[in-house]
């Protein structure tokens, strides 16, 4: 690697004159220039940028054309800086969203400048870096993408940033709690976001251990967001793995070029306390400090829907009792005349076949007196002009958070975390970046688990058969209350059922009682699988990747070329992975990627073909191909239609492909080997397995071993001005996704042989049994099934005036059904129809505000946690921010779903209700 490294960094340098894009965290574009900039003379340049009205513009950046030397304007428009005329005049470039970019030339140091940027007819000024990445402009872009700037970062009102990209047309936002949101776009959502990378500064934020993205529990502050921008649909030919849906990227604030001090602190509803400080200071011409700290601390939202999940065998309220969707531990039992499951003293006949349920614990009763949703973050960086168009960048961060996660079960994630390390070196037509992600789990937990022991604990220690755990005890009371009640006269079948039940339910531990804080403590303490529900995982990704562009023709030909490698070193002491008495496992993958892009008919035309080829360690290399054009007409090149063709794939996660997880009564393992061959509960036709006449071939199943998810995308779209001030931006897509990634619990040997009928006949005590080679085990595998999805966006925004901007978008999803089986699960989980109606401004010079309704379809989702329809929901959002710009000040004010209406966003999630505050924005330059 250290070849690599070297020769990268020697292209860089050499190519490191003429600049051809801005530096990738700037969200203007900076033109190129011929002249050498040098940055060790101090000649000062300063001034005041204003609107045509007068009305300075805070945050408008002010760049030396050809370099990475510039500044942003203060709360008053003022802005300072210092550069070098000795060898000529130099060129500013100065930008403000939503107005047109303005060229100065100064031959001369001036320090008493004043600019006046002219309002923008259209939205072309705004550029992205996601899309290509290379800066470009967002109306020609060959992708659907949508980019947020810091402005309206600052108005949204949510707990967490994620949240509030759901007024974005063709993004879904499913909140497990307060601060774990994932994103997804085009459906197939989960509660954990596989399908969609999330980076900052391109640094991946999924946890290595699991390859999910904790929202923004473990990311950068809102403080130090310069934008953010999410590109819709496939993007492994740019990203490779698990761009299969999109990608969203945060952009951090330069030092350079963002200096001073800013504070925002806000406090409200749920006891919220929210404090963000971000510092970042120049020191000298060639060197710049940053600094981010930030705490958040609430009281989350529970979890607390009591219906009867899909695969309960009782309905609710049910005198057998019922698996509930949000009780945890809710041990069944089926009454049978086997003597190997008969309850002591035996069996009442009439309970033969019938399944009982334990009532189980509530989220409310497992989580107990710690309900509090919390997150740190403390990052620092330091930032070198080695050249005035080439940096270098170390950065540190370290992030904790405490919240409530779904998957297969709830998890209390408490102390969750990650370590990073960035070195990045940053020239005008490439970079090379290395860095380092170390996770850690806390004092995390599974719900279900910490239920399931609490039951299975012992209640009795001396019985005439042994020690009872609370289980046993339920079972068989509820089976002698039976034969009680049923032997009165009068007595119907159903109300001694329920007199059974009201006895069992006496015998059990409550969430009162000492005993229960006791052994919970004990538990959620342990992080031994079948003893301890705490979670227990430590490991580390490390990745180095390299780009450099190059102008390979007089015609405006240009090409890029770049490439990855990364490495995973996975360690869980034998608790989540199979590294039990061995060194960390193992796994890579790498890649390299280009685009070549052409301009044609006088650049009205932008054709683009880009590819990536990964390799991996247990899985087939991937290609990954884009073809795309963009077609530019009308004044200013104002109307945009665009065309795509992408391939993707998500690769499996490495818990997919290296679990190993005993909790005794089942097992959990990845599929990187041969594959299993197993014994179903069902069969094709639903038939449980034992129905007596069909065959125990019928049960047979073959999960192979894991292969890559995959997606081919057909994409059209436009994006541009249809009006002098209405905006405009419609998508288009069709999809096909192959192998899908699924999960699946059967009988099967731990060497992935299928049990032989005497291995079977041993029955349930033998299954639970760590000693025996044939249990139940939960893997993974891919379905055969294609499934093929098509889909609609379409965004509006209309400027009437500066108070007044009108947005509003609308997304179509659609799954096509005809050619799937009738109980396939697709977990496309995503509403038919949505929309969100907007409008935003500023009523005065010191009064901006934003308000934002929301609405979803209702619809079926399929989680791994539980399956169930999801009512249509609907959300107000509102801010409003007075600003006192002489005290650098803003006063804030905001609330998420402001009518506290039903939101629930994922089954088995919490009611998201309204989250008020009140705050402030201090900001020093």
């Amino acid at each position: 690697m250290q070849h690599v490294y070297c020769l990268f960094t020697a292209a860089l340098l050499a190519g490191a004159a003429p600049v051809l894009a801005a530096p990738p965290n700037s969200q203007h574009s900076i033109a190129s220039s011929n002249s050498f900039i040098s940055i060790h003379a101090e000649d000062p340049v300063g001034g005041t940028v204003l609107s045509t009205t007068g009305e300075p513009l805070p945050g408008a950046t002010i760049f030396v054309k050809g370099s990475f030397v510039g500044t942003s304007t203060n709360q008053l428009g003022q802005f300072h800086m210092t550069t070098n005329l000795s060898q000529g005049p130099i060129t500013l470039v100065i930008s403000f969203l939503g107005y047109e970019s303005q060229e100065i030339t100064l031959p001369a140091p001036d320090h008493d400048l004043v600019i006046s940027l002219v309002p923008s007819a259209t939205a072309g000024n705004a550029t992205v870096v996601a899309a290509s990445r290379v800066e470009e402009n967002i109306l020609r872009t060959s992708v659907t993408i949508d980019k947020v700037t810091a402005a309206q970062i600052e108005r949204i009102s949510t707990p967490e940033v994620l949240g509030g990209l759901g007024q974005l047309p063709g993004i879904d936002v499913n909140s497990a709690s307060m601060l774990f949101t994932s994103i997804s776009t085009r459906g197939f959502n989960t509660a954990k976001s596989e399908r969609v990378i999330q980076l900052v500064d391109y640094m991946d934020t999924a946890l290595p251990s699991l390859g999910l993205s904790p929202g923004n529990l473990v990311g950068i502050p809102e403080l130090d967001m310069e934008s953010i921008e999410i590109i819709h649909g496939p993007a492994s030919a740019l990203y490779g793995a698990n761009a299969l849906s999109g990608v969203v990227l945060f952009n951090s604030k330069d030092p350079f070029v963002y200096e001073g001090l800013s504070v925002r602190l806000r406090g409200g509803q749920r006891s919220l306390l929210d404090g963000q400080v971000r510092y970042a200071q120049k020191l000298g011409k060639k060197l710049a400090v940053k600094i981010n700290v930030s705490g958040f601390q609430a009281t989350d939202w529970l979890a607390e829907n009591y219906d009867a999940t899909s695969g309960s065998l009782n309905p609710a309220g049910s005198p057998l009792g019922y698996d509930a969707v949000n009780r945890s531990g809710e041990i069944s039992f089926q009454f049978s005349n086997d003597p190997r499951l008969q309850l002591p003293g035996g069996t009442h006949p009439d309970l033969y076949g019938k399944t009982a349920y334990l009532p189980g614990f509530t989220e409310r009763e497992l989580v107990a007196d710690d309900q509090k949703t919390r997150s740190y973050r403390l990052q620092g960086a330091v930032s070198y002009l080695l050249k005035a168009n080439l940096q270098l960048t170390v950065e540190a961060k370290h992030a904790t958070g405490t919240s409530i996660y779904q998957n297969i079960s709830r998890f209390r994630v408490k102390g969750l975390g990650t370590t990073q390390y960035r070195a990045e070196l940053k020239g005008a037509k490439g970079f090379v970046r290395v860095y380092s992600t170390e996770d850690f789990t806390g004092s995390s937990y599974e719900l279900a688990q910490l239920s399931a022991l609490l039951l299975s604990s012992t209640a009795q220690e001396t019985t005439p058969y042994g020690p009872l755990s609370y289980a046993q005890v339920y079972f068989s009371t509820y089976n002698t209350a039976y034969s009680q009640a049923i032997q009165q006269p009068g007595t119907t079948q159903q109300q001694a059922l329920g007199l059974a039940q009201q006895a069992a339910n006496a015998t059990q531990l409550k969430a009162s009682e000492a005993r229960f804080a006791e052994r919970r403590r004990t538990i959620i303490a342990d992080d031994v699988p079948g003893s301890g529900a705490q979670q227990r995982f430590n490991s580390f990704l490390n990745d180095i990747s390299a780009q450099r562009s190059f102008r390979v023709s007089d015609f405006g030909t240009d090409l890029i070329l770049g490439g990855a490698y990364r490495e995973y070193r996975l360690g869980s002491d034998g608790k989540l992975f199979d590294d039990f008495n061995r060194p960390r496992l193992r796994n890579y993958e790498f890649g390299a990627y280009s685009q070549l892009t052409q301009p044609l008919l006088h650049d009205h035309l932008k054709l683009a073909l880009a590819g990536r080829v990964d390799y991996f360690k247990n899985f087939s290399p991937a290609l990954s191909p884009r073809a795309s054009a963009v077609y530019s007409f009308g004044p200013d090149k104002r109307h945009n239609v665009r065309a795509s063709y992408s391939g993707a794939y998500r690769s499996p996660s490495q818990l997919e492909q290296y679990a190993h997880s005993d909790v005794t009564s089942f097992i959990v393992l990845g599929n990187i080997g041969n594959g299993f061959q197993g014994i179903g509960f069902t069969d094709g036709a639903g038939h449980p397995y034992g129905t007596p006449g069909i065959p125990l071939a019928a049960f047979h199943i073959m999960l192979p071993k894991l292969t890559l998810e995959r997606v081919r995308t057909l994409e059209v779209g436009y994006k541009g001005m249809v009006l002098p001030k209405l905006y405009a931006d419609a998508s288009y897509f069709r999809s096909l996704y192959t192998d899908f990634i699924g999960g699946r619990a059967f009988v099967g040997n731990l060497d992935g042989s299928r049990p032989t009928q005497q291995q079977l006949d041993e029955g349930l005590p033998a299954l639970a049994d760590r000693s025996k080679p044939t249990r139940f085990i939960f893997s993974w595998y891919n379905n055969a099934q294609a499934v093929r999805t098509q889909g609609a966006t379409l965004g509006l925004a209309y400027q009437l005036s500066k108070a007044l901007h009108f947005t509003g978008n609308y997304t179509l999803n659609v799954l096509d059904r005809r050619t799937l089986p009738t109980d396939f699960q697709t977990f496309f989980n995503t509403p038919r129809h949505k929309y969100n109606l907007g409008i935003s401004g500023s009523a005065t010079e010191q009064l901006t505000y934003s308000l934002n309704y929301r609405w979803a379809q209702g619809h079926y989702q399929e989680m791994p946690f539980a399956t169930g329809t999801i009512a249509a929901y609907r959300s107000t959002d509102v801010y409003l921010g007075y600003a006192l710009p002489k005290l650098g000040t803003t006063l804030q004010a905001g609330a998420s779903n402001l009518f506290n209406t039903r939101n629930i966003q994922i089954i088995g999630g919490p009611q998201i209700g309204r989250l008020a505050y009140l705050g402030l924005l201090l900001q020093v330059k």
